[in-house]
């Protein structure tokens, strides 16, 4: 059968994933009466939810006695792990680009790595019956990207269609309006080559994903780089540089058609499959008959830039929501993860209580709590911190990411005075059409940890702001952190209206009346630098007495500041915690006494 393997690189929200739903339909993988959910490549909860792919998902179609195997990738940075496997199972990819945003950073970083590949894109202009749409500078743009990223002549000269794939049409006019996917499909065919690999050569195969079912165990998935493929064939797995990490047999084969996996007897060379029977092989290994002895090269993966403290939760409130609360629990969910996913690297401290997590940034880091409170977690979790190296000369380097904001014109001045604030660099402002500036900056990761909360409330909720992993460069030195300190409980009970009335006036309230509350416990922003104990548990004095003029009033509260996990995590310094159960988000000091407080104070700042 012919067979052409090819990945969708994107930006988020530039509408991939409903494209993928739209070849589904018009190949006639889905039946016309069958109910899918809109966006079915975002079939976990998050992605759902949030809009954004965040796991590479291989998937098959078949048009006209081609089978096309397509990879749906994420297209945020932070997943980037994922991205630079997938794209050595594929010999092509389909850049996808909006008529209006066009080609956003995200889009360079994959496609950076595509084109180093050798890959030879297929460019999709997608919704391009926006009426905002700008089809000729997007494809100036995109081709100026090529450039900037060293692409071959053979590459620049690249095929283009236009397309909706909400509508579910494309076409090589941009002008048209209607149709079917047919020239995408026909362009897929007649431009991605074939997979040339020797069938006849011994069975090899590299694995790019790697996750778990309760029946089958670890299922390795990866594309068969030569030969072929039997169930209950002999197998081993070699790591990069060759060594036999272990033997075992190939239990069961799957290939995928549309979103599922199906059982097959035998793969052969350029199938993308998923393999189980080891226990042991792990992502970029080699899987192979055991007559291989040489691994194959696998893509580096970009190390992770970001940590922070996973702690079993020891708050007074500790064990009232979640099921999965002690150490082991913790212990063995984290190394499952960072099995799976290689851009995770989780260590063990010295009183096993507390994991050090580093990850590419505070999105993967922040979906993955979601992702544990969900199955009924309780965590603390320590403020986010950059991971640090040094150059051959001992000097400290410190990673840095290229931001890029687009603002309404009037907004701009205030981004750029807060990006300064935060040790940015300018390297580049433009007018991006529609009132609408662009603004790109290199700067600290340090400092762009909880700006971007800040930043919506500067824009008003209207400025975008994409950032990319760039360099390890020179520290910047000391950058200003949040102002403001924090009203703190001082004892343990319920809050009450009577207290918290007056403590309005002391700043931002996170609280409201009758929730549980425990000493050390954060309660409100202070208006002031510094941090402050209150009482918000006092009840009013009851006596017999009526308040002559009317004392008596109601008290009205203003609505308390809820926070999200992000927004929490962004928020805190460097002695708090954010309380992370299954219901509730709270905010702590790290040290709830306040005469322990006090004494780790004193001896930080003798240090």
């Amino acid at each position: 059968m012919n067979l052409r393997n090819i990945a969708i690189i994107a930006h988020v929200d530039h509408g991939k994933t409903t494209l993928v739903d739209q070849l589904f339909r018009q190949s006639g993988t889905f039946r016309d009466n069958q109910r899918v959910e809109e966006r079915a490549m975002d079939s976990n909860d998050l992605e759902k939810e949030r809009g954004i792919t965040i796991l590479a998902k291989p998937t098959s179609i078949e048009w006209e006695g081609t089978r096309i195997n397509i990879v749906d990738t994420p297209g945020h940075a932070d997943f980037g792990g994922e991205v630079e496997r997938i794209l050595s199972m594929v010999d092509g990819v389909i850049l996808l680009v909006d008529s209006s945003e066009g080609a956003m950073p995200q889009t360079k970083f994959v496609t950076g790595k595509a084109l180093a590949l050798g890959l030879r894109p297929i460019v999709v202009v997608n919704k391009v019956d926006r009426p905002d749409q700008r089809i000729q500078e997007v494809l100036d743009e995109v081709f100026d990207l090529f450039v900037s990223l060293d692409a071959t002549d053979e590459q620049l000269d690249f095929p283009v269609l236009y397309a909706s794939g909400r509508n579910g049409y494309a076409s090589e006019d941009p002008d048209r309006r209607e149709g079917t996917l047919t020239p995408l499909f026909q362009k897929i065919v007649d431009h991605v080559p074939p997979p040339a690999l020797d069938v006849d050569a011994p069975f090899t195969f590299l694995v790019t994903l790697l996750d778990r079912d309760n029946f089958l165990g670890r299922v390795l998935t990866g594309r068969v780089n030569s030969g072929t493929v039997k169930v209950n064939q002999p197998i081993h797995a070699l790591d990069m540089d060759g060594k036999v990490i272990e033997t075992g047999r190939a239990s069961k084969i799957m290939t995928f058609q549309g979103l599922e996996r199906v059982p097959t007897d035998e793969a052969r060379a350029g199938d993308i499959i998923s393999l189980a029977g080891l226990t042991v092989a792990t992502v970029s290994n080699t899987i192979a008959d055991t007559s291989v002895t040489e691994a194959i090269q696998a893509q580096p993966i970009d190390p992770p830039t970001l940590s922070m403290r996973f702690a079993v939760n020891d708050s007074p409130m500790a064990g009232r929501e979640g099921s999965k609360v002690t150490s082991r629990m913790i212990r063995d969910r984290l190394f499952r993860e960072a099995e799976s996913n290689v851009a995770i690297k989780v260590t063990e401290s010295a009183d096993r209580d507390s994991f050090e997590v580093a990850g590419r940034g505070e999105l993967q880091l922040g979906v993955l709590i979601e992702t544990m409170r969900r199955e009924g977690f309780e965590l603390g979790i320590s403020r986010p911190r950059v991971l640090f190296r040094e150059d051959e000369n001992g000097k400290k380097l410190e990673p840095y990411e290229t931001v890029i904001i687009d603002v309404d014109e009037e907004h701009s001045g205030t981004v750029v005075e807060k990006m300064n604030l935060r040790k940015a660099e300018m390297t580049d402002m433009r007018p991006s059409g529609g009132g609408k500036t662009r603004i790109t900056f290199s700067a600290p990761s340090r400092g762009m940890i909880g700006y971007h909360g800040e930043f919506l409330s500067d824009t008003r909720g209207t400025g975008i702001m994409n950032r990319l992993f760039e360099k390890y460069g020179p520290h910047k030195g000391p950058i200003e952190g949040r102002k403001n300190g924090v009203l703190i409980s001082n004892g343990a009970g319920e809050a009450q209206a009577y207290a918290l009335g007056p403590l309005e006036d002391r700043g931002i309230l996170f609280v409201g009346h009758g929730e549980a509350l425990y000493e050390g416990m954060i309660i409100g922003e202070n208006a002031k630098t510094d941090d402050l104990e209150v009482n918000p548990m006092k009840a009013k004095q009851l006596t017999n007495f009526r308040a002559s003029g009317g004392k008596d009033d109601a008290i009205r509260l203003t609505p308390p500041k809820k926070m999200t996990l992000e927004q929490a995590i962004a928020y805190i310094d460097d002695d708090e915690m954010v309380e992370v159960t299954p219901k509730t988000i709270r905010l702590r000091k790290r040290f709830l006494d306040p005469h322990e407080r006090k004494r780790q104070k004193r001896s930080a700042e003798a240090a």
